[in-house]
């Protein structure tokens, strides 16, 4: 396959993200992208057809490959549309709240012969994928420990917060696919905790904004994870792996590497603000990586098992918080 032809469903903050990259990407051809929310009237992407109704993408034979990048609730609905419509398929995280219904997504995917992909874009930073080669090329030797710090610089609305699913099915279950990608090995059992430390109205509406989340990994290695909503410096997203060989650790990233010393102190710059900035050069690779997948006929790098895997450790942290105790991850 040589052109790949796209279309789009959503065309939000993740959306209009995405379709921008394609547009500047060889071999890739956005032919339509479709949102039933959004006012196309100023709508500046060349050549691009849009309207309000899937069906203008799952019905048109030249479309190769669908973004999902619609509200989560639709997302499993849409997956199986597009598998159904012999399409492949990329879809932001996660597929569904209910692994259950996740699971029938899958099964629907499988039965169609088409590739599937899951937004875990954190993958592909070139910081966090370095850290993962020095796992598998054994320079941390064996993984011992894993700490992820992951901090947004601003608490989300609450009528966000309210439909998210949750702080560990919405913020950190790219925590813990990263665990899960760092280290090469399944989270066997979560003990969480969380508390309302900065907008009451968050704990209202019956969720944390700040959390820590310990893991024994299936080899016995331990990780943390540790989240908060707001960073007032910017957005704190770091790694570190350690082992019996040494350890592997990934910082924040700034608008620059410079250090300014002076009598005053010595300082750098704060972290980029938010995942748009920060994560830009990962969102591309993902791209890449899912239309390599395609062209190629062979399975992508962030598969349907692990978006399933990651909705498992989430909700066995909520139940860990609920409950005051360590639960075991349920098997896929």
């Amino acid at each position: 396959m040589g052109t790949v032809t796209v279309g789009v469903i959503g065309a939000g903050r993740i959306g209009r993200l995405h379709t921008d990259n394609l547009l500047r990407m060889a071999d890739v051809r956005v032919k339509a992208v479709v949102d039933p929310l959004v006012d196309f009237t100023d709508w500046p992407r060349a050549g691009v057809v849009t309207g309000t109704e899937p069906e203008l993408v799952l019905s048109d034979d030249e479309i190769d490959a669908v973004l999902i990048c619609s509200p989560t609730p639709t997302h499993a609905p849409l997956t199986e549309a597009a598998a159904a419509a012999g399409k492949h398929v990329f879809c932001e995280k996660p597929i569904d709240l209910d692994p259950d219904r996740i699971r029938r997504t899958l099964e629907a995917v499988d039965r169609a012969g088409v590739e599937l992909q899951v937004g875990f874009n954190r993958r592909f930073d070139p910081s966090f994928a370095r850290v993962r080669r020095a796992v598998t090329d054994g320079e941390v030797g064996e993984v011992q420990i894993v700490k992820i710090t992951s901090r947004d610089p601003e608490a989300p609305p609450v009528s966000y917060v309210e439909s998210s699913g949750g702080i560990f099915l919405d913020m950190t279950i790219h925590d813990f696919d990263m665990v899960r990608f760092l280290t090469g090995t399944e989270v066997a059992e979560v003990f969480a905790m969380g508390a309302v430390l900065i907008d009451p109205a968050i704990g209202a509406a019956g969720d944390v904004d700040t959390a820590i989340t310990s893991m024994v990994m299936a080899d016995g290695a331990l990780a943390v994870i540790e989240n908060s909503r707001q960073a007032v410096y910017g957005y704190d997203q770091r790694v570190e792996v350690f082992g019996s060989a040494g350890s592997a650790e990934a910082g924040n990233e700034t608008p620059n590497r410079v250090t300014v010393s002076a009598v005053g102190g010595v300082r750098t710059d704060t972290p980029l603000y938010f995942f748009l900035e920060r994560y830009q050069a990962s969102f591309v690779a993902e791209m890449e990586a899912f239309f390599d997948s395609i062209r190629n006929d062979r399975q992508p790098p962030v598969g349907g098992r692990d978006g399933l895997m990651s909705v498992l450790i989430g909700r066995a942290a909520a139940r860990s918080m609920a409950e005051h105790r360590p639960v075991a991850v349920e098997a896929p």
